[in-house]
């Protein structure tokens, strides 16, 4: 057979299977109704096509770790974390205390965004009804200006606010899981954080999401004092089932479990990390650290088909949350196929809009006056809705000026314990590794967050 025969076979076979595919997706479309169903069987092929040599976090599997018992039940990503607070809740902890010793451990064990050098928010729910929700968001040092990101001619200077000293904000973590622990835990601070210093101390095996999450971020990892922890002789990549130990860490948690917060915000650690900001360009100071609070407020709460609802108040996202279910709650989502195009389609308009007000309304409400009650309303939720249409998708122009990716790397875990207290706990170091710098803890990189345009620095918008 010549090559030409075989040419025009292979063409003859290749025009057959297009137009097969065309007959099959007209007949979908037909029979569904929408152009969506045939769209997402492409969008998951495409999908898994791009992903096959590629380490991003979204091409990752879930890598979220859950255990449970007749003492409760734990989620968090990490495995070595989701033992620990299962450990805690079988040595008669409460939910608090294992949330506490989860969040220690998880900034050794998934150091992109567990974390001491960051903050977050803490959603409590006691056995006796009482709800709690604490803010221990990192908060801007005393000598931020409005100006401190932008050149002379008024423009952004290129990473200022992501990957330098002036990139790092007052952490909360550590004054955040101390005023939950002294308020609403059970066990005493030195048992909590046990498990984390013995994980740094002695190290942990890496398991494969672990090495390919240090493998993505090599990049980011090369300076000097972060190298020598998170790079295998400070050079190259760890591999599967080696051991990661974090010496400096453990003395680090050593302090903290002796002597509290204080430790970090009076004593030797916050010296040394204003000492490090100061002599690299940054303006921490120890009356930052001395000044920091952690704000316990009501959560914000609605209601959904009869369940209700709490949620993180601003500046986090629970309004987002409760607008997104509020539309949601005039469709039948029940009577769809799960994963439907026409489900995807609902979910994703509904999301459409609340982010977009998200965007628009919402910010650290101690500058921002935020239309809670609007939000809220189950009359906006249904003017919302009657905009979605059926069979197409919203075109995103018209709702969002500026689109703004949004990273992977805030980190959540949840826990329950057999007296049906709940606890939530979202915290993060705002980029994956912070600002990657390293003193004594990796540093959040918090003023990333901050609208950086001189007539908007005050508002520091929560986009985690």
């Amino acid at each position: 057979m010549t090559h030409w025969k075989l040419l025009k076979i292979c063409l003859r076979g290749l025009t057959i299977s297009l137009l097969l595919l065309v007959v099959a997706l007209s007949l979908d479309i037909i029979v569904s109704g929408s152009t969506y169903h045939p769209l997402t069987y492409l969008y998951n092929i495409l999908s898994w096509l791009s992903c096959q040599n590629s380490f991003a976090p979204s091409c990752q599997p879930t890598s979220s770790s859950t255990s449970s018992g007749k003492k409760g039940l734990v989620v968090t990503t990490q495995q070595e974390a989701s033992k620990v607070g299962v450990q805690i809740l079988a040595d008669g902890g409460n939910a608090v205390d294992a949330a506490v010793a989860i969040g220690y451990a998880l900034a050794v064990t998934d150091p992109c965004c567990g974390n001491l050098g960051g903050g977050g928010f803490m959603l409590i729910r006691l056995a006796n009804g009482q709800e709690i929700f604490l803010n221990f968001r990192e908060k801007a040092p005393l000598a931020a200006s409005p100006n401190m990101f932008l050149d002379r001619q008024g423009k952004v200077i290129s990473q200022l606010s992501t990957k330098s000293y002036l990139a790092v904000g007052i952490p909360g973590t550590v004054k955040g899981l101390e005023y939950a622990l002294s308020r609403y835990g059970t066990l005493p601070r030195q048992q909590v954080i046990a498990p984390a210093i013995q994980l740094a101390e002695k190290g942990f095996i890496l398991q494969k999401g672990d090495v390919e999450y240090l493998q993505t971020y090599h990049k980011k990892l090369q300076k000097p004092n972060v190298a020598a922890i998170f790079l295998k002789n400070g050079k190259t990549s760890y591999q599967i089932g080696e051991r990661l130990v974090q010496k400096n860490l453990a003395q680090t948690l050593k302090l903290i479990a002796a002597q509290g917060a204080d430790a970090f915000y009076q004593g030797a650690l916050a010296q040394k990390l204003v000492k490090a900001s100061q002599e690299k360009g940054g303006i921490l100071s120890l009356e930052d650290f001395a000044n920091y609070t952690v704000a316990q407020q009501k959560p914000v709460r609605c209601s959904y088909r009869g369940y209700e609802v709490i949620s993180a108040p601003p500046p986090g996202g629970g309004i987002t949350l409760c607008q997104m279910l509020n539309i949601l709650e005039g469709d039948r989502l029940k009577d769809l196929e799960l994963r439907s195009a026409e489900s995807l389609h609902l979910m994703l308009s509904a999301m459409l809009y609340a982010y977009a007000d998200r965007n628009r309304y919402l910010g650290d409400p101690d500058f921002v006056s935020i239309p809670v009650e609007k939000l809220l309303s189950k009359q906006y939720a249904a003017q919302i809705r009657s905009h979605i249409p059926k069979s197409s998708a919203i075109p995103p122009e018209p709702l969002y000026q500026n689109v703004i990716t949004e990273g992977t790397n805030t980190t959540h875990y949840s826990v329950i314990d057999r007296q049906g207290n709940a606890v939530a706990v979202t915290y993060t170091l705002n980029s994956n590794f912070g600002a990657g710098i390293m003193a004594g803890i990796l540093a959040s990189c918090s003023t990333m967050k901050w609208m950086i345009s001189p007539a908007n620095l005050a508002l520091l918008i929560n986009l985690a």
